[in-house]
């Protein structure tokens, strides 16, 4: 079952990547149900983000959608019952029978089993690691053409809130400023905690490794895509990925001294 709902491709080396709502497919059962048409569900998910993902050795880049089973909320809160749950959108056409909750239950809690040995393993032979828990945001929620100002929306926001700066902080620094000069092109804007601090995978990591596992959540803005169409600005695409890339050596130098 934890095939068909998440790839996971263990490499060499302490750097681990997720793509945990990339997918966009749903289950027979869950797709009867749903209210959602695929250009709803697409706007919110995070469409291309396990390509990024992919630039690591180590990945897990979810195949299903976060409507069938969100891996990024506590468990209580994994599948959207109602609009509340999911931005006011009526995801279901009637109320989700019980157990088709369960079984989206046992897909979380086979995924999370799957990372802490994913994990477990890169704790023991590298003593630390790295996950970097990759996302993307909407930033044209107006319409076609708009764009919500820069001064608010940096193109990366790094999530930090559940990590120990004392510990990592030396290596989040390092990240970032590695990231934004990452690639061809000029800088990219890259900051901290402006949108968002990072989710529930993230704060799992770091109390399940606290003091070996650094989680940074990393929200792409939608620029290399269009987020009401999903076509996909590769050249775009491209250069994020290759920023990401060119983190890795300082991540490996921060993560040894």
């Amino acid at each position: 079952m934890l095939d068909a709902f998440v790839v996971v491709t263990q490499g060499g080396g302490p750097i681990v990547a997720t793509a945990i709502h990339d997918g966009h497919a749903l289950r027979p059962e869950c797709a009867a149900l749903t209210g959602l048409d695929e250009a709803e569900r697409l706007r919110e998910e995070d469409p291309f983000t396990g390509r990024i993902a992919s630039i690591a050795p180590s990945r897990l880049i979810a195949n299903r959608s976060r409507f069938e089973v969100d891996l990024n909320r506590p468990r209580d809160q994994a599948v959207y019952r109602t609009a509340a749950d999911a931005w006011d959108l009526d995801v279901w056409r009637e109320p989700l029978p019980p157990e088709v909750i369960e079984r989206s239950l046992s897909e979380y809690d086979a995924f999370y089993a799957e990372l802490e040995r994913v994990l477990r393993a890169r704790e023991r032979r590298h003593g630390s690691f790295v996950v970097l828990d990759v996302h993307s945001y909407n930033h044209c929620r107006e319409g076609v053409g708009c764009a919500a100002p820069a001064a608010d929306n940096p193109e990366v926001n790094v999530g930090t809130g559940s990590l120990d700066r004392a510990r990592w902080g030396a290596l989040v620094d390092r990240f970032c400023e590695d990231l934004a000069a990452g690639g061809d092109g000029p800088p990219l804007d890259v900051r901290e905690n402006v949108r968002f601090q990072g989710g529930h995978m993230s704060r799992w990591i770091h109390q399940t490794f606290p003091k070996t596992g650094c989680a940074l959540a990393l929200e792409f803005k939608k620029t290399f895509m269009d987020e009401w169409t999903g076509v996909v600005d590769e050249a775009r695409l491209a250069r994020l990925t290759g920023a990401v890339a060119a983190t890795f050596p300082g991540l490996l130098e921060s993560l040894r001294t």
